[in-house]
């Protein structure tokens, strides 16, 4: 079994089906995905807030011709969970 290793990406869109990120890295099309996104204070108006998702590569659009090395990769998502980030009581 082949193991990836992290990546870094940044999202552009998300939903609770899909999300669509670019990244610097080539993916495939029917990849897995175990990605951790983090949505700030300023979106949840409290603590930052961290999604676990799982979900594979549906679509990677070819290298832009300005020369960047980012490409966008859409994929769905088929499961995720919500891990607060709340402080620890005693």
């Amino acid at each position: 079994m082949e193991t990836e290793s992290a990546r870094n990406g940044k999202t552009r869109d998300i939903s609770t089906r899909g999300v669509y990120f670019t990244i610097d890295q080539d993916l495939n099309a029917g990849a897995e995905l175990d990605i951790t996104l983090t949505l700030p204070s300023e979106v949840t108006r409290g603590s930052e807030v961290f999604i676990r998702a799982m979900g594979k590569v549906v679509r990677v659009e070819k290298k832009p011709e300005n020369g960047s090395t980012r490409v966008g990769v859409a994929a769905v998502i088929e499961r995720y969970e919500i891990i607060r980030n709340e402080p620890a009581t005693i």
